[in-house]
Parts: C-alpha cells; structure tokens; sequence
C-alpha cells in the first residue's frame, strides 16, 4: 500500500475565502426577488429573528473582526461555561432522574423499582403536600439500594420533616455517611414563590451544616428556577431569578457559620429545559458561567461549579394531542445534556393530564437512554461549545440574565422582590408579550394551533395531587386555545356536533388547496369543524352547498387573489341569502373588499378571532 505523503495542501486551496460582505449582497438579491429592498447590515437584519430578553438571532455567525475568540476556559475549570466536571458527563452520561408524583407510598414504590431496574439512576419525589407522607418514604423506598440511587426531594413547607426522614432512613439501613447521595430540597424562597407563604431558612441552614459536616454527597437547599418559568419568565429571567435565590441562600448560610466554600457546596440548581435547542444549550453553560461569577465575588472561584438539574419544560407540554409531548422532551432532553446539565428530568407526555401510567414513565427514561447508549451524546463534552451562534448566544444571554439579577438585588434581594409584586408583574409583561406570539400563532404549537385534530381521542389519565398555588400563577403555552377547545367539548356534548364553518373553495384545486388549509387548520385549533364538501363551490352551487353543510351561520371564502376578483362577491351573496350570518376570506385585508364581512390570515389574531366566532355560534364561554 502507497502512503501519500502529507504536503500541507488543502481541499479548499483553490477557492477563495468569502467575504461577510459578499454573502450579504447575495442576500440583497434574494430579499429584492421577495420585493423587499435592504442592503448592508439592513440585508442582515430582515433576515434576524428576535427573541426574548432583548436578544437577536442573526442569520449568520462568523469570528469576530479582529479575529479573536473570547476565552470560554476548560471544563471543570472557572468559569465552568463549558462544564462543572473536567471529565463532564463521558465516564456515565448525564443523571438520569425520574420524577415520581402520587400521595400512595405502596404505589410509588411498585414505580420506583421499576424505573430503577430499566435505566433511571435517580428518584426525585414529592414528599407533604400533594405527595407521600414523610413517614411514607420508608415504604416508598422499599427495595431501592439506598448507597446506589441518589433521592431528591420536594417537599415545600415540610422540607426539614422529610429531609430528616430520609437521613433518619439512611442510618436505619446503615448507609455509610460517605455513600448517602442526596438533595434534601430545602428551598424557602422556591416555596414562597410557588404559595406566598414566607418560611424561616434557619432549618435549612441547619440542614447544610450537618451536611458539610458529615455528608459529602448532601446538597440540603435547592434552588428551583421552574416557578419563574412556570410563570411565563424568559430565559434571562429563571437566571437571574436564580442567581438572586442562590445568593440569597449564601448570605443565609455564611450567617449560620459555614464558609463560603462549604455554602456552595450546598447548593443545587434547578432549570427548565425547552424545545427551543439552542437557547436551552446556551441557557445552562450561561447559568454556570454566571455562577462562577458569584463565587469569584464572594471569594471562592474554584468552588463555583454549579450543579444543575435540567427538568423538561411543563409549560411547553400540551393536554391535546399529547403524543407530540414525546417529540418536545426528546429536544429539550438533548439540549439540556449537550448544555452540561448533571442530571436530567424527562417528564412523561401526559404529565398535564394526571398521574403518568407506566407507559409514559417508561417512554420519558428511555427518551435519555437512547440519546446516552445509541446517539451517544454524553461521550463529547460541551458538543456545542466553539460555536460561533452559542458561544455568542450565550455571551448576550448571560449579559441580560445579570442586568435583570442586578435589577433584582437593587429592589432588595428576592424576598422583596416578590413580596413587593416586582417580579410577578416582570413575568407577566415577558408572558403577555409571548401570548401575543402564541395567539397570532406566531410560535405555533403542533397539535393545537397547528394541526389540530378535533377527531382525535382523548388521553385520560388519573388525577393528579393540586399543585400548590398562591403565589405566582403557572402559566401553559396551550392554555387560550385549550380554553377555546373546551367551549367546543361542551357543545359537542350538549348537542351531538361541534360548531361548524362553511369551506367556500372556489376553482380548481391548485387555486384554493393552501388557503382552505391554512382555514381548516385556523378554525380547527378552536374546536370549530370545517365542512369542505362539495370540493369547489360557484355562484350558482354555493347556496345549497352552505344549507347542506349544516353550519353554524359562518362561512370563509378559499381560493386565489385573481378567482376573488372574479367570484367573491357573487359567491358571498349567495351565501347570505343561504343564511350565512358571517362570511370571512382567507387573505389578506384588501381583497374583495366590499364582499366579506372580515379576514383570516398568517398573523390574524387566531384566539380572538376564534372566541368571536365561538361567541356568535352561541357557544357558551
């Protein structure tokens, strides 16, 4: 066999390096085919997408101009963005832990032995109010090899009862103090926001000083971000909301005697992981660098590698259509583990529905060991790291999460913030603005807004424990249209038949097919039925297709701008005199003016506009 030898050539030799500038202007010309005019930078901003936070996607990420690349450092090393651990998570893949909800100890643990024996590594269980007693957790645990399984709990206002009980059953089993793993899950200010009840810290102070004393393997306080996330909080917010809870619980520790270092050794942080890949990548290596941050100021640098527990979003999970939940979780539990993330909480698709059955845990730990043992993304760490779009992503998301926790620290720390309302009110603006999005169906929402099914069948599950409440409200993407889709349910019910909506398509099939599906998708997502028979309706067929159709006094018109000009008004009329009380067309405002009554179209107000409709049918709210 010939061995080449290695000249230095390369592949690329021959081709000239492009420029920023040149790609632009092939953008000018794209943009100009569109009709659009724009060039420069203005080129580059059509094309951007702005997020939340204040944040910008670009279109295009290239090194900076001067050609250096800010230092992001090594992993286990300060400022940890690229990982806590300089080995990562490549010796066993990511802590794969498995929520256990319910109020009956005999069946959580039939559950637990069954998700230990297929692949979880640990249990996170809610202990008091709306799950197991603490003196249940002995029989909860029954079976579970104790030195082996990490716990972590959640149990509000009872943590230092169920963090004793669970010490108390270590020792029972004569789990040596060097093998207990464990998060007892003290979180006052977590608590506070989820109820409004303010609760001492002086237990949970208690707690981390035995754990530093005795423990190693002990985090006593967590600090939970999903309260903030559960209430309609952008990314930057859950940081900054973090850090404010984290520094927080500093303060409380180094007044009850531990060092810093021992503080924040006692500490676990808590993030939602969501659909959206790579701001949920960039999220958590922002989280540890701000981290490291803290710890660098209190004088600790090395010990600011923080640990992170990813849950999968529950405000992105859907009760219609449930089943695309297994397609969200999947992306979010990618993106919390190529992000670093410790440990990793796939919640079961029909979580929003009640207890999850057997299936739906079953699906939500293999969801992690397929991405571990068959795509094998914990074998790389920080896979995303030298990207030029997450490390910028990253950078300006850090920036904005420690603007807002200096804005939280100037109105007196967290506990005045949220007693004061300043941080309710933050996270209802963030949540209004993105309701706006949803209900315009501009962040569409596969199952509901988008390709709704009214056919479908629904998932029942078991009720499950209510969550606490009192304090900030819990937020879902779906919540307007399952509103709406709940208005449908009760007519169905009291009559035999949805509302229903006349499809007026007019011409042949390659004029009308994109808008009367854009319709039928729109109306659908309210739980309005679109009646499309015959195919395509003239002036002459369109009064006895509409008395046939069985609707509810509404049509839409679907077909091309040029079959408008031509047939609109006519077929409109006839409609009317049919009995249509409401014709809309699908287009924009401006065609056929003087023919409809209102229009339906990409960046209508889907959710007002389906509630009119709703309201006019006589369908109660």
């Amino acid at each position: 066999m010939t061995v080449l030898p290695d000249d230095g050539l390369s592949l690329a030799a021959e081709f000239p390096d492009a420029t920023h500038e040149q790609w632009q202007r092939l953008v000018e010309g794209v943009l100009r085919k569109s009709g659009k005019e724009a060039s420069g930078e203005a080129a580059e901003d059509a094309l951007s997408t702005r997020l939340e936070d204040g944040l910008t996607t670009r279109p295009l990420y290239t090194a900076p101009p001067d050609g250096t690349v800010p230092d992001t450092g090594f992993p286990g090393f300060a400022p940890f963005i690229r990982g806590g651990r300089p080995e990562g998570t490549t010796a066993n893949g990511w802590d794969v832990r498995q929520r256990l909800a319910g109020t009956d100890p005999q069946r959580l643990n039939e559950a637990a032995l069954a998700d230990l024996e297929n692949g979880v590594t640990s249990l996170w269980l809610t202990v008091g109010r709306g799950g197991i007693p603490a003196d249940g957790l002995a029989r909860a645990l029954d079976g579970v090899y104790l030195d082996l399984a990490p716990i972590a709990l959640d149990a509000g206002a009872g943590y230092a009862e169920a963090a004793r009980a669970l010490l108390d059953l270590y020792a029972a089993r004569s789990v040596a103090p060097e093998a207990v793993r464990a998060s007892l899950g003290a979180d006052p200010l977590g608590h506070e926001a989820r109820t409004g009840e303010a609760l001492d810290p002086a237990a949970a102070v208690e707690l981390a000083r035995e754990a530093a004393a005795g423990l190693p393997g002990v985090r006593a306080l967590t600090v939970d971000a999903l309260p903030y996330h559960e209430a309609g909080g952008s990314a930057a917010e859950e940081l900054g909301l973090s850090l404010a809870t984290g520094v927080a619980y500093l303060r409380a520790l180094s007044a009850g005697g531990l060092g810093v270092e021992a503080a924040l050794g006692q500490l676990e942080f808590r993030y939602a992981a969501t659909a959206d890949q790579f701001l949920t990548i960039a999220k958590f290596r922002a989280a540890r660098r701000l981290w490291a941050r803290i710890a660098e100021a209190s004088g600790a640098p090395e010990a600011g590698a923080q640990l992170q527990h990813a849950v999968t979003s529950p405000v992105m999970m859907t009760r219609r259509d449930p089943w695309v939940n297994m397609l969200r979780t999947t992306v979010a539990c990618m993106a919390a583990g190529v992000g670093g993330a410790d440990s990793v909480t796939v919640l079961p698709f029909d979580n929003e529905l009640g207890l999850p059955d057997a299936f739906a845990r079953r699906i939500a730990r293999n969801t992690s060991t397929i991405l571990l043992e068959e795509s094998h993304l914990a074998r790389v760490i920080d896979p995303a790291g030298g990207s030029y779009y997450v490390e910028r992503l990253t950078d300006e998301l850090a920036h904005a999460a420690w603007e807002f926790f200096q804005t939280v620290e100037k109105a007196g720390g967290l506990a005045a913030a949220l007693r004061s309302g300043m941080v309710a009110e933050r996270l209802a603006a963030t949540w209004a603005e993105r309701s706006e999005k949803l209900a315009k169906r501009r962040e569409p929402i596969t199952g509901v807004s988008e390709f709704p099914l009214l056919s479908e069948k629904p998932v029942v599950r078991e009720a499950a424990p209510a969550a606490p409440s009192g304090g900030l409200p819990r937020v879902r993407r779906d919540e307007a249209y399952e509103a709406l889709r709940a208005r449908s349910d009760a007519h169905l019910a009291a009559t035999g038949a949805r509302p229903r909506i006349f499809l007026a398509a007019l011409g042949p099939a390659a004029a009308h097919t994109a808008r009367a599906t854009f319709a039928s998708n729109l109306f659908q997502a309210g739980g309005v039925e679109p009646v499309h028979d015959p195919v395509s309706v003239d002036p002459r067929t369109a009064a006895a297709a509409y008395a046939a159709s069985g609707a509810d006094g509404m049509a839409v018109l679907c077909s091309s701008d040029a079959l408008y000009e031509e047939q609109a008004a006519a077929v409109a009329g006839a409609l009317r005199a049919a009995g249509a009380t409401t014709v809309f067309l699908a287009g924009r405002p401006g065609t056929a003016e003087a023919s409809v009554d209102e229009y339906v179209f990409a960046g209508c107000d889907a959710v007002a506009v389906l509630s009119s409709v709703l309201d006019r049918m006589g369908v109660p709210a």
